[in-house]
């Protein structure tokens, strides 16, 4: 039974959390330091948010295995539990813990449109769209080089908006700006990994961004997004819709360095890994330095 447990909590995916609890996490930071703050309606936010994360990659593997891009051989099985692809779990078994795990977040979103306001749910089904048809037909959308663009919109704008949104009940031009670079950096995880796969996903008969450009032409878009989020928060200090708290996100720069010389050399297997690094400690410090102006 705790094997089974085990297998379902890997299936989840739940380091991946991480990147959701920042995204609401600069949302709410932001809402506090322009106003009245609820913990118990932020409590419900992220909550909604990483029950809807959860099932949306339950049912992204779902659909990939289904479709034979996730095998035992793909890269992404080769670094880290992929219990559905090993056989642990069964793929019907998958789907319908997806869905259940939809159904909660979706009624903790409900809960919230009804004490905040119909935008919220607005933002909802916009996201629980834009998850289920991420990899499931007929859309499909990650397979024909829209996965990035949907990614950095819902870890961006969407999360951030929308946290903020159900603080004030109105939607903010600083929210959004703030939103821009941690989505960037969130969306480039999904680059490293189309960078990664271009042969795997070549012979899978799918279209990504990477294999549009191609490999070199990737690594460029790649090392210029890294760039554009760090240039984009020194420009919203000098603009005032940062604080001079925020120049500690630059501590993250030499992991950014460390990264780009090692995809330079060769894009290694855990390319999304390490990028999902940079993520975590550009968004924390990012965090961090929202709070400190919210509380200093």
């Amino acid at each position: 039974m705790t094997q089974l447990y085990r297998n379902w909590f890997l299936a989840s995916r739940p380091w991946s959390f991480v990147m959701t609890a920042i995204s609401i996490g600069v949302g709410g930071a932001v809402a506090a330091i322009d106003g009245p703050f609820s913990w118990g309606l932020f409590a419900a936010t992220l909550l909604g948010a990483v029950f809807l994360h959860a099932a949306t990659n339950l049912i992204n593997d779902y659909y990939d295995v289904q479709k034979g891009v996730d095998t035992v051989e793909a890269a992404t099985a080769q670094y880290r539990p992929h219990p559905l692809v090993e056989g642990k779990l069964r793929p019907k078994s998958v789907l319908i813990a997806s869905c259940l795990l939809f159904a909660i977040g979706a009624g903790l979103g409900l809960w919230l449109a009804a004490e905040r306001g119909w935008p919220v749910l607005a933002i909802g089904v916009v996201g629980v769209l834009a998850s289920v048809t991420y990899t499931a037909p007929p859309v499909s959308y990650k397979y024909i080089a829209l996965g990035e663009f949907s990614v950095f919109l819902m870890w961006g704008p969407l999360m951030v908006e929308g946290t903020y949104f159900v603080q004030h009940q109105q939607f903010s031009a600083h929210a959004l700006w703030i939103s821009i670079p941690f989505g960037t950096i969130v969306a480039l995880v999904l680059l490293a990994n189309n960078l990664r796969d271009i042969t795997h996903d070549k012979s899978r008969h799918i279209r990504t961004i990477a294999i549009v450009l191609g490999a070199q032409k990737g690594f460029y878009l790649y090392g210029a997004l890294i760039a554009a989020a760090y240039v984009s928060i020194f420009v919203m200090i000098l603009a005032g819709i940062l604080s001079w708290w925020s120049l500690m996100v630059f501590l993250s720069i030499p992991i950014a360095v460390k990264i780009l010389r090692i995809m330079a050399e060769k894009i290694p297997k855990d390319a999304d890994a390490r990028t999902a690094q940079l993520d975590t400690v550009f968004g924390v410090l990012l965090l961090i330095s929202l709070i400190a102006e919210a509380l200093l």
